[in-house]
């Protein structure tokens, strides 16, 4: 079809993949509903092979276009990325960064930090990516990570600006109504605890508890940090916390002689992107910010 390149062709077939439907896909990338559906069959004709079957579920993607995806993927990252370096020329500080950091440390560390930087230098715009997963950087797929765990790929700048410790947390009110846990078993035995919903999570034998830790043990379960968080902060019973979280929320420390983990923090970014000035006040900004919330964290201790 005249004018579809196979550029376009290939960002329709992975809005399709990512939205789960023509019309999704459409609005996302600000095309209608037929013309996105021509380069689909396009680039099936192109191809040779049929990338998606209708089923009653909807669009069902063919081994075909499953295999095309994480390519897909890394070409949305490259365009991405390159977006983010033409936003801004090499020695100012405007233009895009894209920061990719846990959900709790996104939505309760990060905040004040970005807020704090976007002050100073209101040129930039922050996209931030909350993900418990690692994401790639050496593909690009953001530009700064703020990571719980020493960066494996090659290629990146990294700085360890120290350790966060956690503990056991609970509000005043639940304490006053339920008391004290003075030992683990009576932890268990006796209160409401909150934690995971899966095993899968990494929870057993957590190097400061020296007990094995499992689903059943827990009164609230749920997989996400933040619900996690969030109830413990309503009152609902003990649950695990950065030491620096508890401080600001006022929670009060539980059994405060045990540390139930450390976890290392560093700040990443691909070593391109040294030379370019918003991304180093970025970098050196996190870096400090980070530092200050550590040692936020060991005035608990």
């Amino acid at each position: 079809m005249a004018g579809a390149t196979e550029w376009d062709l290939f960002q329709s077939l992975h809005a399709v993949l990512e939205a789960g439907s023509l019309s999704a896909a459409a609005k996302g990338r600000g095309l209608t509903q037929p013309t996105l559906g021509r380069h689909i069959e396009t680039l099936e004709r192109r191809l040779g092979a049929p990338l998606f079957v209708r089923s009653p579920r909807g669009l069902q993607p063919t081994d075909l276009a499953l295999e095309l995806l994480p390519h897909l993927q890394e070409m949305s990252a490259a365009a991405q990325a390159a977006l983010r370096d033409a936003s801004g020329a090499k020695d100012s500080v405007t233009g895009s960064i894209r920061i990719t950091a846990s959900e709790m440390v996104g939505a309760e560390v990060l905040p004040p930090m970005l807020t704090a930087f976007r002050e100073r230098h209101p040129g930039v715009i922050i996209e931030l990516m909350l993900s418990n997963a690692a994401e790639d950087l050496s593909r690009r797929e953001a530009d700064i990570a703020v990571r719980m765990m020493p960066p494996s790929q090659n290629a990146l700048v990294a700085r360890k600006v120290g350790e966060v410790r956690m503990g056991f947390y609970a509000t005043a009110d639940y304490l006053a109504r339920h008391g004290t846990p003075c030992s683990l078993d009576d932890l268990t035995e006796q209160h409401a605890v909150i934690g995971f919903d899966s095993d899968s999570r990494g929870i057993k034998d957590l190097p400061g508890l020296n007990v094995p830790v499992s689903r059943e043990r827990f009164a609230f379960r749920s997989d996400n940090d933040l619900a996690q968080f969030a109830a413990v902060r309503a009152g609902f019973g003990v649950g695990v916390c950065q030491d620096a979280l508890g401080r600001r929320y006022g929670l009060t420390p539980v059994m405060p002689g045990i540390s139930v983990i450390r976890l290392g923090v560093w700040i990443v970014m691909h070593e391109n992107l040294k030379a370019s000035h918003r991304m180093r006040l970025m970098f050196d900004h996190l870096v400090a910010g980070f530092t200050a919330y550590v040692q936020e964290g060991r005035a608990a201790e």
